[in-house]
């Protein structure tokens, strides 16, 4: 399929760029992530299985999505995003109307294995790539914007998917996003992802970065293993991935044996996804201009103690309503952290595959950390013990970054 062209000024160009990917962030979201939730429990009675036979597919195509983060990151730094992208939302699209199929659990693991792949071509860290590529060094912004789109993604998609499943029950349900899938994500991929108006392929892209190491792949990921400012940002993205996906699973049932009662949580937990959205904003419009590292580090600071107030708070809606605000602020705003560190920390070449590197191991905890936080639960009987060890991971999130802030404030990106 031919690219469109895109008429207007440079800035006008940019705009619609960002949108397109964003609406494809929206579907792809909402299809690909937010429908398990949904789907799983008449998915296990469909097939006669429990929970915990069911969520062990979601935790296969995190750890296939982990594997496949670096070749996939690389493979966009050689100008190869649309059809990274593109592929992945026809398999995307394929994948639902398979699983719309299932009849055992064995299709369902061989469907999320695949599932775990098409998440890794087009979802965040691939779109961040495809962006950075596309806008080089003032990828930040772009990035920014990108994440408040996604941000919408549960919004349309729960309610929308939960009408589908009430109507027509969720196999139908599956097939409808099929066709979002296949009729929005795939199409902007492949019409808006332009490789020859990467900045990162251009002609003045390479003058400017004549003098610097000529990083791809490989030698980038070499180059980046002997900067002290990488093992820093891995160690706090990594960690931080883990400590997301804990509490997000553990969140609910922490709260309630914690005194409140489900229409509190339930009422407050509401007020986390908006809140994430917000935050995000707020960086875009009142901090665009500041450097990325006193961001990140009074971001880091504030992710303890706001875990912290947790184990103080009185079991009232407006205190929890409080600390959801804040939880889900600092969280939208580590989104951007995450997606803007490497270029602007380190180098903004090769982002694909410098950030594939730490996303990679960052999924895989994705998938782990839940049944960690589950056994640590079952051994102490209490989920106090489950908190003060995200406190303790929130520690190692914002000494790691603080400590590649520091470390990058003297050493600039390249």
């Amino acid at each position: 399929m031919a690219a469109i062209e895109i008429g207007g000024g440079a800035g006008s160009s940019r705009r619609l760029f960002i949108a397109a990917l964003g609406i494809g962030q929206i579907v792809g979201y909402g299809t690909l992530y937010y429908s398990f939730p949904l789907i799983a429990g008449p998915l296990g009675e469909a097939l006669g299985a429990d929970k915990p036979a069911v969520y062990t597919a979601l935790a296969v195509a995190l750890l296939t999505a982990g594997l496949a983060a670096y070749p996939i990151g690389a493979a966009i730094d050689r100008g190869h995003g649309r059809l990274v992208m593109g592929c992945g939302a026809a398999l995307g699209g394929l994948l639902l109307i398979a699983w719309s199929q299932v009849t055992s659990l064995t299709m369902l693991y061989l469907v999320f294995a695949g599932m775990g792949l098409a998440q890794a071509m087009t979802l965040y860290e691939p779109a961040f790539a495809v962006v950075a590529r596309r806008l080089g060094r003032e990828a930040r912004q772009g990035i920014t914007e990108l994440t408040l789109w996604g941000g919408f993604a549960s919004t349309v998609f729960i309610p929308l998917l939960q009408v589908l499943m009430d109507q027509f029950g969720w196999r139908t349900g599956l097939m409808v996003l099929a066709a979002f899938q296949l009729g929005i994500c795939m199409l902007v991929y492949l019409t808006m992802i332009q490789p020859r108006l990467d900045v990162a392929g251009s002609a003045h892209h390479s003058d400017d970065d004549a003098a610097g190491p000529k990083l791809a792949g490989r030698a980038a990921v070499a180059w980046a293993l002997r900067q002290p400012v990488f093992w820093g940002l891995f160690i706090a993205i990594v960690a931080y991935h883990g400590l997301f996906s804990a509490m997000s699973f553990h969140i609910y049932p922490m709260l309630l044996e914690r005194g409140f009662d489900a229409a509190t949580v339930v009422g407050a937990l509401a007020i986390i996804g908006p809140s994430q959205v917000a935050g995000r904003l707020a960086i875009w419009t009142f901090a665009r201009s500041q450097p990325l590292r006193a961001v990140g580090v009074a971001t880091v600071i504030a992710l303890p103690v706001v875990l912290l107030v947790l184990l103080f708070l009185p079991p009232s809606f407006l205190a929890l309503a409080g600390f959801a605000c804040l939880y889900g602020t600092v969280n939208g705003i580590m989104t951007i952290i995450r997606g803007v560190a490497i270029p602007e920390m380190l180098t903004s070449r090769a982002y694909g595959a410098l950030n594939g590197i730490i996303a990679g191991p960052g999924t895989m905890l994705e998938a782990l950390a839940p049944v960690g936080a589950a056994m640590l639960w079952a051994a102490t009987g209490s989920y106090e013990a489950v908190l003060v060890g995200a406190i303790g991971a929130a520690v190692v999130v914002a000494i790691a970054f603080g400590f590649a802030a520091i470390r990058s404030a003297a050493t600039p990106a390249v």
